[in-house]
């Protein structure tokens, strides 16, 4: 799967941009009858789903990354007595 920006990873913004051009333009395809437009818009707009949905699974593993290593932090601080530890782990969390 190509990504439409600057650094190839999946970008919410660019994905629902295209699912949404895919949808319009696969519309307009099918009021006219334009065979053409109808299947590259439906690419599109499932492409553009696809890519969307990579992005909500990259933030969702990052978050889970902040988590964890804030739940570290937090932990780790409170038996260390680290009191910034501490607040900085469960500011993460």
């Amino acid at each position: 799967m190509s990504y439409n920006n600057n650094n190839g990873e999946p970008n919410k913004t660019s994905g629902q941009f295209h699912s949404t051009k895919g949808n319009i333009v696969e519309t307009t395809g099918n009021l006219t009858g334009a065979q053409s437009w109808q299947q590259s818009e439906k690419e599109e707009h499932a492409q553009g789903e696809a890519e969307y949905k990579a992005a909500q699974a990259k933030d969702y593993a990052e978050g889970a990354v902040d988590r964890v290593s804030g739940k570290k932090d937090a932990v780790v601080g409170a038996l260390t007595g680290d009191r910034q530890q501490e607040t900085a782990g469960m500011y993460k969390q």
